[in-house]
């Protein structure tokens, strides 16, 4: 997978840039080539059933029959379903004519039935400014209810390929069991709506790895990005080499909230693990003994990793508690409460941006917003460029949870996660993230990798613990610290071989 990211705007640099040094149509060629090989690929080789192709009136549209024709010519069965457009380019025109010219059967309409074996979406690509309406409308709600698999050529229809937002607010989609993209790999496909329609994404840069002149600021979460900071542990340590967490939280009928976080924290590895409570409630994790609980009031924060926020709640007292620890100057992450206690608070906000020490913030998108505020929607709306602002305005490393999770840092630069799936929607879950992310900031790592590291470990013990059987349904936060710490010890064996 080519992890590096570009917007619809530095891909439309590097076509240009090819399209100045190759023949003309020789970009649609190589794009048709490209997806009828893939095409094949999923197939098995020429397949029995009838290939689909849908095909647009634009670019993308010739991209598609560029495949119908190249499949129709290899003996496949091709149905193509043409949206025409008033002034195709001379490409699409060509593409056309091919089309035309070969075996495939043009078609006003199909019948979604056993003999699809694919589906080809080309009917539009990134340039979609519109949500998808008529025809192309209700072609896409037909398609993404087929049994068989579904290509998309460059993007699926309807998707944004920069934000990963359906386009419109009563857009539709394709949903792609698999899409295919050119010339480099787009957040789009990995953030937002794009989890659920792109499917999995194979990239084919069609030959232009030369011309990729424009400096991606996004790119794909991965141990590449964190592991080397993964290595395995001396034999001369002790609890103090790996640092002390404490989670500022536990308010009276939320104490489940600081617990995940701290068994996150211990199954993480950190060297001690406190929990500074409100409430400190029966003064022990039964569960977990070797975590001390303490009240937060006369706690020594200073010198710790603080994870402040989960059941901290929104009182005076949890607001100066809050106050208190942001003047630490040791490593701190912000969630849940803290991060709604600062979004009140112009005070606490100004506080988090001058710190010395470094800070990660873990916001779902409902407190994203408050913090910048907006609406959740106009978050997930484009959530790579709320994500950069946030970190920019609490100069801080910035988690912002979902589906493909955007980790950001305040230079704008970015990384889309790829672990996890839909048993991290429940409750706690982001607790574990915070818990886990305060682990590794307290032996050592910087925030960026920190951030890096719990995001897709967190995602990762999800992953193995519904290969295991456990979930997606029903899987709980309480079952993903001993996961992490099978991924963490799994990723360290890695290092050491």
């Amino acid at each position: 997978m080519d992890t590096l990211l570009y917007t619809v705007a530095q891909v439309r640099a590097i076509e240009r840039a090819a399209a100045g040094r190759l023949e003309p149509g020789e970009l649609m060629r190589r794009a048709g080539e490209a997806a009828s090989a893939y095409a094949l690929e999923l197939l098995g080789g020429l397949p029995t059933g009838i290939v689909l192709v849908l095909a647009g009136p634009g670019n993308n549209g010739g991209d598609a029959l560029e495949v119908a024709a190249n499949l129709a010519n290899l003996g496949a069965r091709v149905e193509v379903v043409h949206l025409p457009g008033a002034a195709p380019s001379f490409e699409t025109q060509r593409a056309l004519a091919r089309a035309q010219a070969s075996r495939a059967r043009f078609v006003p309409a199909f019948t979604a039935g056993r003999q699809h074996c694919l589906v080809v979406d080309g009917l539009f690509g990134i340039g979609l400014a519109r949500p998808l309406a008529g025809r192309a409308r209700a072609l896409a709600g037909q398609v993404s209810g087929m049994a068989c698999a579904v290509l998309a050529l460059d993007v699926p229809s309807g998707l944004d390929a920069d934000t990963g937002a359906v386009v419109g607010p009563d857009g539709v989609a394709v949903r792609a069991t698999h899409t295919i993209t050119f010339l480099g790999n787009k957040p789009g496909l990995h953030t937002g709506d794009g989890c659920d329609h792109a499917g999995r994404v194979h990239v084919d840069r069609l030959g232009t790895e030369g011309l990729h002149d424009e400096t991606a600021q996004a790119r794909l979460n991965g141990t590449p990005l964190f592991g080397p900071l993964l290595a395995p542990r001396r034999r001369n340590t002790h609890k103090g080499s790996f640092g002390d967490v404490a989670v500022l939280g536990g308010a009276r009928g939320m104490a489940g909230a600081a617990m995940l976080a701290t068994r996150a924290a211990l199954f993480a590895g950190a060297g001690r693990v406190f929990a500074a409570a409100l409430e400190p409630g029966l003064g022990v994790d039964p569960l977990q003994p070797e975590i001390m609980v303490r009240d937060a009031a006369g706690f020594a924060f200073a010198g710790r990793t603080v994870v402040a926020g989960p059941g901290l709640g929104d009182s005076s007292v949890a607001a100066g508690l809050l106050a208190r620890v942001i003047d630490t100057d040791g490593p701190l992450l912000l969630d849940a409460d803290a991060l709604n206690l600062a979004a009140a608070s112009a005070d606490l906000q100004q506080r988090v941006r001058g710190r010395a020490g470094p800070v990660v913030v873990t916001p779902h998108p409902l407190e994203a917003a408050r913090l910048l505020g907006v609406t959740a929607a106009i978050v997930q709306a484009d959530r790579l460029e709320h994500a950069r602002e946030l970190a920019a305005r609490l100069d801080a490393v910035v988690i912002l949870k979902g589906a493909g999770s955007v980790v950001a840092r305040p230079d704008g630069e970015v990384a889309l996660n790829t672990t996890g799936n839909p048993g991290l929607a429940s409750g706690g879950t982001g607790d574990v993230l915070a818990g886990l992310c305060g682990a590794l900031l307290a032996q050592g790592w910087p925030a960026w990798e920190a951030a890096l590291g719990g995001a897709w470990l967190h995602g990762a013990a999800a992953d193995r613990l519904v290969d295991g059987g456990i979930g997606p349904i029903g899987l709980t936060a309480g079952e993903l610290p001993r996961a992490i710490r099978a991924e963490l010890n799994a990723l360290a064996q890695q290092r050491a071989s």
